[in-house]
């Protein structure tokens, strides 16, 4: 489906175009319209003029013409916002499943991110799949080229990557032999609409693979500290951790850590993390951590995960899987059985050695790509300016949240579930 996003010199029908488009509330307004410009039609002429006038002066203008008898109309230049959303053409699992919106609940679903309408608004700003903003994975790795008996997944083909670097084996290049890694960047920037496999859900971001995790999956926080600094010294700007310590490691056992993500924010990265799967009351570092954004993980019902840590300091919610926790919260709609899990291609096999998209993934680690690449997203759309601080970028992610669970914020949902199409609406204030 393509997505038409036009500036458009609309008259009598002005208002109407923007409530089909999705901007039904907004009125005229400097948000909604071209500054400067008033579009007016005199009665005789086939075609209306574009005044261009001072933006204080607008109003006054449109009054004095207003008055005119021989005037028709005089209205603000508005501007109309793509109502339509992009959906790409990935096949997913192959015809048993439909295309990707069938497998992929968490882009799409009712309890999912709104992917397509978050695409067609960065694609009406010019910066598909947020292009260009650098997103680091802090991970296993990812199957990003071939190295060994280990292939470069094939959906992984379209994405661009940048000098990335290996903590665990001290070298430029930061391999997946696991396939954790994998699947946490390619729910972030995963090539979409190439008719291969699944979708990203910034497709267009540049990821810095920075591999702090081993082959088992375990790192300590020495090595994910240089990583922070790394990803932070080359221009990430957003930083994704999936990975936790255990609840009973407090700030003062990881103190290098703490300080490399201070480091991080100052240099404007935003860093985002996962808060455990321990069903504990507790967050886990470094997700408590105050410059971390943390993230619990929700169902396919729109309800806490079983696993998913809660607890003061939470901030956000995503997909990640799994069984419902036995709460009757508000927009929980339990069914008995558990939701689907987090699908997306990563390496499978007893050797790691070859792609599919398996059915087991799930956990908070699932969870955090959501919130990473919505952040990222929310740069390129330039909703906040054009180097929005990661304090700006964190309030927007919070503001924008679809509440789940008790009213206002709570500590099983935080601020609530990431709705990467509303924190991408330029028709949406800025709180």
């Amino acid at each position: 489906m393509s997505v038409l996003s036009s500036r458009l010199a609309l008259a009598a029908s002005a208002l109407a175009l923007v409530a089909a488009s999705g901007a039904a509330a907004a009125s005229a307004s400097a948000a909604t319209t071209v500054p400067g410009e008033v579009v007016v039609q005199r009665k005789g002429e086939a075609e209306p003029q574009v005044l261009r006038v001072a933006k204080q002066d607008v109003g006054a203008t449109i009054t004095q013409l207003r008055a005119d008898p021989t005037v028709r109309y005089a209205v603000r230049n508005a501007v109309a916002h793509t109502s339509a959303a992009y959906l790409p053409n990935d096949p997913g699992r192959g015809v048993k499943d439909g295309r990707w919106a069938a497998v992929q609940w968490n882009f799409t679903g009712p309890a999912g991110v709104n992917a397509p309408d978050a695409w067609g608004h960065l694609i009406a700003a010019g910066r598909p799949g947020a292009k260009g903003v650098k997103v680091a994975v802090l991970d296993t790795g990812v199957a990003y080229r071939a190295f060994g008996k280990t292939p470069k997944s094939p959906d992984l083909e379209g994405t661009h990557f940048i000098k990335g670097y290996d903590f665990v084996g001290d070298d430029p290049y930061a391999n997946d032999r696991n396939g954790h890694g994998t699947h946490v960047a390619s729910t972030i920037a995963e090539a979409t609409d190439n008719g291969v496999g699944l979708t990203g859900l910034a497709y267009g971001a540049s990821i810095m693979p920075i591999k702090v995790l081993d082959d088992d999956g375990e790192g300590d926080a020495v090595v994910i500290a240089k990583g922070v600094r790394y990803a932070a010294d080359h221009g990430a700007k957003v930083i994704n951790l999936s990975l936790e310590f255990s609840s009973d490691v407090g700030w003062q056992q990881i103190p290098q850590l703490i300080d490399a993500i201070s480091y991080a924010r100052r240099k404007g990265a935003v860093t985002v993390a996962a808060s455990g799967n321990e069903a504990d009351t507790v967050v886990a570092y470094p997700a408590r951590n105050a410059n971390v954004i943390s993230v619990g993980s929700t169902t396919e019902h729109g309800c806490l995960s079983d696993f998913s840590n809660q607890g003061n300091g939470l901030d956000l919610v995503a997909p990640g899987g799994g069984p419902d926790a036995p709460l009757p919260d508000p927009g929980c709609t339990q069914t008995g059985k558990s939701g689907r899990n987090i699908a997306q291609m990563t390496l499978i096999g007893v050797h790691h050695t070859k792609f599919g998209i398996p059915r087991g993934y799930q956990g908070t680690s699932m969870a955090v790509p959501h919130v990473s690449a919505t952040a990222a997203l929310v740069v390129a759309s330039g909703v906040l300016g054009a180097d929005p601080t990661a304090e700006a970028i964190e309030r927007r992610l919070e503001a924008t949240a679809r509440d789940l669970g008790p009213v206002g914020y709570d500590t099983r949902y935080g601020y609530g579930l990431i709705d990467a199409a509303k924190a991408t609406d330029p028709a949406v204030p800025v709180s």
